[in-house]
């Protein structure tokens, strides 16, 4: 890239962010229940832990968006309280979410974050909306951690896009597998877009 911003501080969905082969083998519920750095999360037990770190790529991303300001805030602390304002729906053991315009109304109220959702995005459009936006919440496919396979589908899935211009994208992960999957994710436009939904959130900060 031609400019590229101040480092972003990245932060996975997993407390230990090594997890995500064992998540994608064993499923959440017993693989989270073995993370060690589980607390960190700001759960109260593993069980928690275990149910809402499946759930919280969009927590995870806020997160990333609130360090670059210096505020560290834990996942699961993030996720309790953009549910309290309708971003999460939570019935005995299920969450429903992210729930974006809640979301907005949760991250300005509590943070002075001004947000915006979008829709029916082009892939072409992302470098212009950075360009009025610090960052953008996409919405994509789990699978892009695996760029050289097809998706299943798209959507399902979000990452923090910090970077992109004509040529090349760049963006955190909180599920990626490996260093190169997680932090700085490099793509180009063309590979973005076989996973991307055609929606998210901008973020100013």
């Amino acid at each position: 890239m031609d400019t590229l911003p101040e480092a972003v501080p990245f932060f996975s969905q997993w407390e230990t962010p090594d997890m995500t082969l064992a998540v994608l083998a064993d499923g959440a519920d017993v693989a989270l229940r073995r993370d060690p750095l589980w607390r960190g999360s700001g759960a109260q037990t593993p069980d928690e832990y275990a149910v809402w770190a499946a759930n919280i790529c969009g927590m995870a991303c806020l997160k990333m968006i609130l360090a670059t300001r210096g505020e560290i805030v834990p996942t699961i602390e993030l996720a309790r309280r953009c549910t309290v304002h309708g971003g999460y729906v939570v019935n005995e053991g299920s969450i429903k979410g992210l729930i974006y315009a809640p979301f907005v109304t949760f991250v300005k109220a509590e943070f002075g974050l001004e947000a915006q959702v979008m829709t029916n995005v082009a892939t072409s459009d992302i470098p212009a909306i950075l360009r009025q936006s610090r960052f953008f919440i996409a919405s994509v496919s789990s699978a892009i951690r695996w760029p050289e396979r097809e998706p299943p589908s798209k959507g399902g899935h979000l990452v923090l896009v910090t970077a992109a211009t004509d040529d090349v994208f760049r963006f955190h992960n909180p599920s990626g597998h490996t260093s190169a999957t997680q932090a700085n994710a490099v793509l180009a436009p063309a590979d973005f877009d076989r996973f991307f939904a055609n929606r998210g959130i901008a973020v100013t900060i």
